[in-house]
């Protein structure tokens, strides 16, 4: 099946797994960042006698495109705010909009206004707003009229009959008589949401760490939330039903409480202390009932559980680099044997009774990816008692694999834990949603509907519902409330020297050159690997020239669809772009590829994420539509551990600063310790040579290394090693420390270029300046002086703003840009 409109995220019969991940996906996306409502068509929905589903006035409802109904082809099923089937839109209706839908040139979205006294059995008038681009409206019109059909638009005076929630807020909003229209809806739903921070003590016999403040009300948050029975929010009961103030929708059935929830402290405040807090409350439960069994139990100092009972099994999914954490905090936190925990990473069992026997079971998202489509997989037959994503941004692209896994999983409660749940924009947090199966949020088409167009729009209705929503299921504190050393964050500029400066300005020209080729010819699009190898190169020359290859300027020709099955050096450019780039993201997922695939278009996947593409029938590339096979798709070789740099005899003018700032700071504080984050691998191969030679003690820390050696060099820089009379700079890339990894030990942080995504630096800090930190906090970013960096960083403030829109009452949500205007900027056309 097809999803109609934006697709289904979950819900009691229609589960997210359902939803389809092709490229229709990537261009539904693209075609909701900017539509319009051009009108809406009066319709009925037809077989309502033949299903369960019922519907309010007002009511919001849900369509699913069913192209392989047997019974018609252009079938748009109905179903409501539970996800329960209604019927079908009729027949004629259906057969015009069904191509619009199919070929993604209209946006359909559905609902039911107040019924008539003596409405059919057999028939439901609704309402069906159609949403286009401004390129489109021209073909939609000329479909709808082609069907006899009457489409309503907004200078017919019909139009005033509208029940879709978002004209009606229109109207409201512009009376200056009448109260909010959100104000009335919040009052009902928006009251005592929190019942207030209670601390619990969590059991000695298993946490051996005396909890902060803020960490004992967590654990009271989170006990709370995971004993809720009252209803989730914006419902409210009525009469014997319950009533949804949003959607209209009512039942008879009580919506299920929420038992979990989002915990977005910010990052460094200890939240993995506080889980596992939460789980040895369980394991606290349970030494009880031990103690209360049989004296011969006690004698054989077996824990048998009770008949029927079950052990308690939580299930962590992380980043593999976030493992790292995971067991050190358990070494540092919970007495020796306390717990017992299972690493589900590598080599593992796929034994359920055995898994069942541990307290704790530590997995990573790219091993219950990997498993999604093995109907073996444990992870799919378990239903775990808790089941918590840490890093839970992680699963930001609701079309990845890694985030359907997640949410396939059964579980009883459910936690999402991130200090930054929206990193690039609010659509970050449908995920979250759907993961914690929040009705009617998790179904993608109300998301949409109710927080995501709003948003975009400018509405203020948008951010407020995000934010009544985020308050009542998250808990978000800021460092603030215990007092943290101070951390003081400067902009080092870098002047690059006459020869610097001539190199950067020709490639830059070079570069914009053949971007404006690419726009004026309109193959962009089609070409934005090579768009992405310029825009590397760029931001790796600000570094040191010795990053870019002699042939840099050779950039591939603009004028058509590059086929790297023939063109060996095109392909070895964009194997370069992907090892030595460590931000780059899979466009169809929006993560960091796992496995790395070029196509012979010259355009760069996830191996997982193209290699489903490539399974369909007419499979085409997502980016250009170019046809794909399997034979068409080239992986990447992992990147070689080796230095194939050779570096210049004088260091970069980036290199010095750094230096220079490194030997003034160890002469004023002999014993500080520093960070150097990079995205890019062989800058920080660059930096060996140079910081040896000026007396540091160099450490590295990248995703080549073993899960033990990473603990190992953090234990180093905490002091666990050799050569301590030296001071101490760890080399760290982005991909294997800018999570999950406790860092403070060290005092000093040099961000050595801006990055693409501002929460992933602030990621990187607070690796440093978090609980544990005893000294001020100095980060030093470095940006190149008219440069692209400087671009990069006006981007990283309008993302700033978006994010603190979710939690702050003054900002609101911006737009995403187009593509083209995106590169607009980045090379100032």
């Amino acid at each position: 099946m097809k999803l109609l409109e934006l697709g289904d995220g979950g819900g009691s019969e229609m589960e997210a797994s359902e939803a389809p991940s092709s490229p229709s996906e990537l261009e539904e996306e693209s075609m909701a960042e900017s539509p319009r409502l051009i009108g809406f068509i009066i319709a009925n929905i037809v077989g309502i006698r033949h299903y369960s589903g019922t519907i309010n006035k007002r009511e919001m409802v849900g369509l699913l495109r069913e192209p392989l109904n047997p019974f018609d082809t252009n079938a748009i099923m109905v179903f409501n705010t539970r996800s329960v089937q209604v019927g079908h839109i009729e027949r004629s209706v259906a057969a015009a909009l069904s191509p619009l839908i199919d070929s993604h040139i209209a946006i359909v979205e559905a609902i039911v206004p107040k019924p008539l006294r003596n409405s059919s059995q057999y028939r439901l008038p609704c309402q069906l707003h159609i949403f286009a681009r401004p390129s489109a409206v021209a073909i939609v019109r000329s479909a709808i009229d082609a069907a006899d059909l009457e489409l309503i638009e907004e200078d017919n005076a019909a139009f005033g009959v509208s029940e879709a929630a978002f004209v009606l807020e229109k109207k409201i909003w512009s009376s200056s008589s009448d109260d909010s229209f959100l104000d009335h809806v919040f009052e009902l739903v928006g009251k005592d949401f929190g019942l207030g921070l209670k601390p619990v003590e969590p059991p000695k016999e298993v946490i051996s760490s005396e909890l902060f403040p803020h960490q004992k009300e967590g654990l009271g948050w989170m006990i709370h939330r995971e004993n809720e029975t009252g209803l989730p929010p914006f419902w409210e009961e009525r009469g014997g039903n319950f009533f949804n103030v949003l959607t209209y929708h009512e039942t008879r059935e009580k919506p299920e409480a929420i038992k979990g929830g989002i915990l977005a402290d910010d990052m460094g405040l200890g939240k993995t202390l506080i889980l596992l807090s939460l789980i040895a409350m369980d394991k606290k439960n349970y030494i009880s009932r031990e103690e209360s069994c049989s004296g011969k139990r006690r004698r054989t100092g077996k824990k048998v559980l009770n008949r029927g009972e079950k052990r308690r099994v939580t299930l962590v999914v992380c980043r593999p680099s976030v493992l790292t954490s995971w067991i050190s905090q358990l070494e540092e936190h919970t007495m020796a044997g306390s717990l017992k925990v299972y690493l589900y990473h590598g080599e593992r069992t796929r034994d359920v009774t055995e898994l069942m026997n541990y307290d704790l079971v530590l997995t990573t998202y790219a091993t219950l990816s990997g498993e999604f489509d093995s109907s073996d997989s444990p992870m799919k037959k378990i239903e775990w008692f808790r089941v918590i994503l840490d890093e839970a941004h992680e699963v930001k692209n609701f079309a990845g694999r890694q985030t359907k896994a997640v949410i396939a999983l059964k579980a009883e409660r459910r936690w999402a834990v991130t200090g930054t749940p929206i990193q690039n924009s609010s659509f970050d947090l449908f995920s979250l949603m759907a993961f914690l199966r929040f009705q009617p949020f998790s179904v993608r088409s109300y998301w949409q509907r109710l927080i995501q167009r709003p948003l975009s729009q400018g509405s203020e209705s948008g951010l407020a519902r995000l934010q009544v929503l985020i308050g009542a299921i998250s808990l978000r504190r800021s460092k603030d409330l215990i007092g943290l050393p101070l951390k003081t964050v400067e902009t080092c500029f870098v002047n690059l020297t006459a020869e610097e400066r001539e190199q950067y300005d020709i490639l830059e020209e070079k570069s914009r050159d053949t971007v404006r080729n690419l726009m004026e010819e309109n193959t962009l699009e089609h070409n934005f690997s090579t768009v992405l190898l310029i825009l590397l190169r760029l931001r790796q020359i600000c570094n040191d020239i010795a990053l870019c290859p002699s042939d840099t300027l050779s950039i591939c020709p603009a004028n058509a669809l590059q086929d790297v099955s023939g063109n060996p050096d095109l392909l070895r450019k964009l194997l370069s772009l992907v090892q030595d780039g460590d931000d780059f993201e899979c466009p169809i997922c929006i993560s960091p590829p796992k496995k790395t695939a070029i196509t012979c278009c010259a355009h760069i996947f996830c191996e997982a994420c193209i290699s489903r593409i490539t399974k369909q029938s007419n499979a085409r590339c997502p980016i250009c539509r170019h046809p794909l096979s399997r034979s068409d798709v080239y992986l990447s070789p992992q990147p070689s551990a080796e230095n194939n740099i050779q570096s210049s005899s004088k260091p970069s003018s980036k290199i010095q600063a750094l230096l220079q700032l490194l030997q003034k700071d160890k002469e004023h504080h002999p014993s500080a310790k520093s960070v150097i984050f990079s995205q890019f691998r062989q800058f920080l191969l660059l930096l060996e040579e140079p910081l040896e030679a000026a007396g540091f003690r160099v450490l590295k820390l990248d995703g080549s290394m073993s899960l033990k050696k990473r603990i190992q060099v953090i234990k180093e820089l905490g002091g666990e090693g050799k050569c301590k009379e030296m001071p101490t700079v760890l080399l760290a890339s982005l991909k294997a420390s800018g999570a999950g990894v406790n860092l403070a030990a060290a005092t000093r942080v040099y961000l050595t270029e801006p990055w693409w995504n501002p929460a992933a630096e602030e990621q990187a800090i607070d690796r440093v300046h978090r609980i544990g930190q005893k000294e001020e906090v100095r980060v030093v970013r470095f940006v190149v002086r008219g440069s692209i960096e400087e671009r990069i960083m006006e981007m990283q403030e309008r993302k700033r703003k978006l994010a603190q829109g979710a939690f702050r009452r003054k900002d609101q949500d911006e737009q995403k840009q187009m593509m083209t205007d995106y590169v607009k900027t980045m090379m100032k056309l």
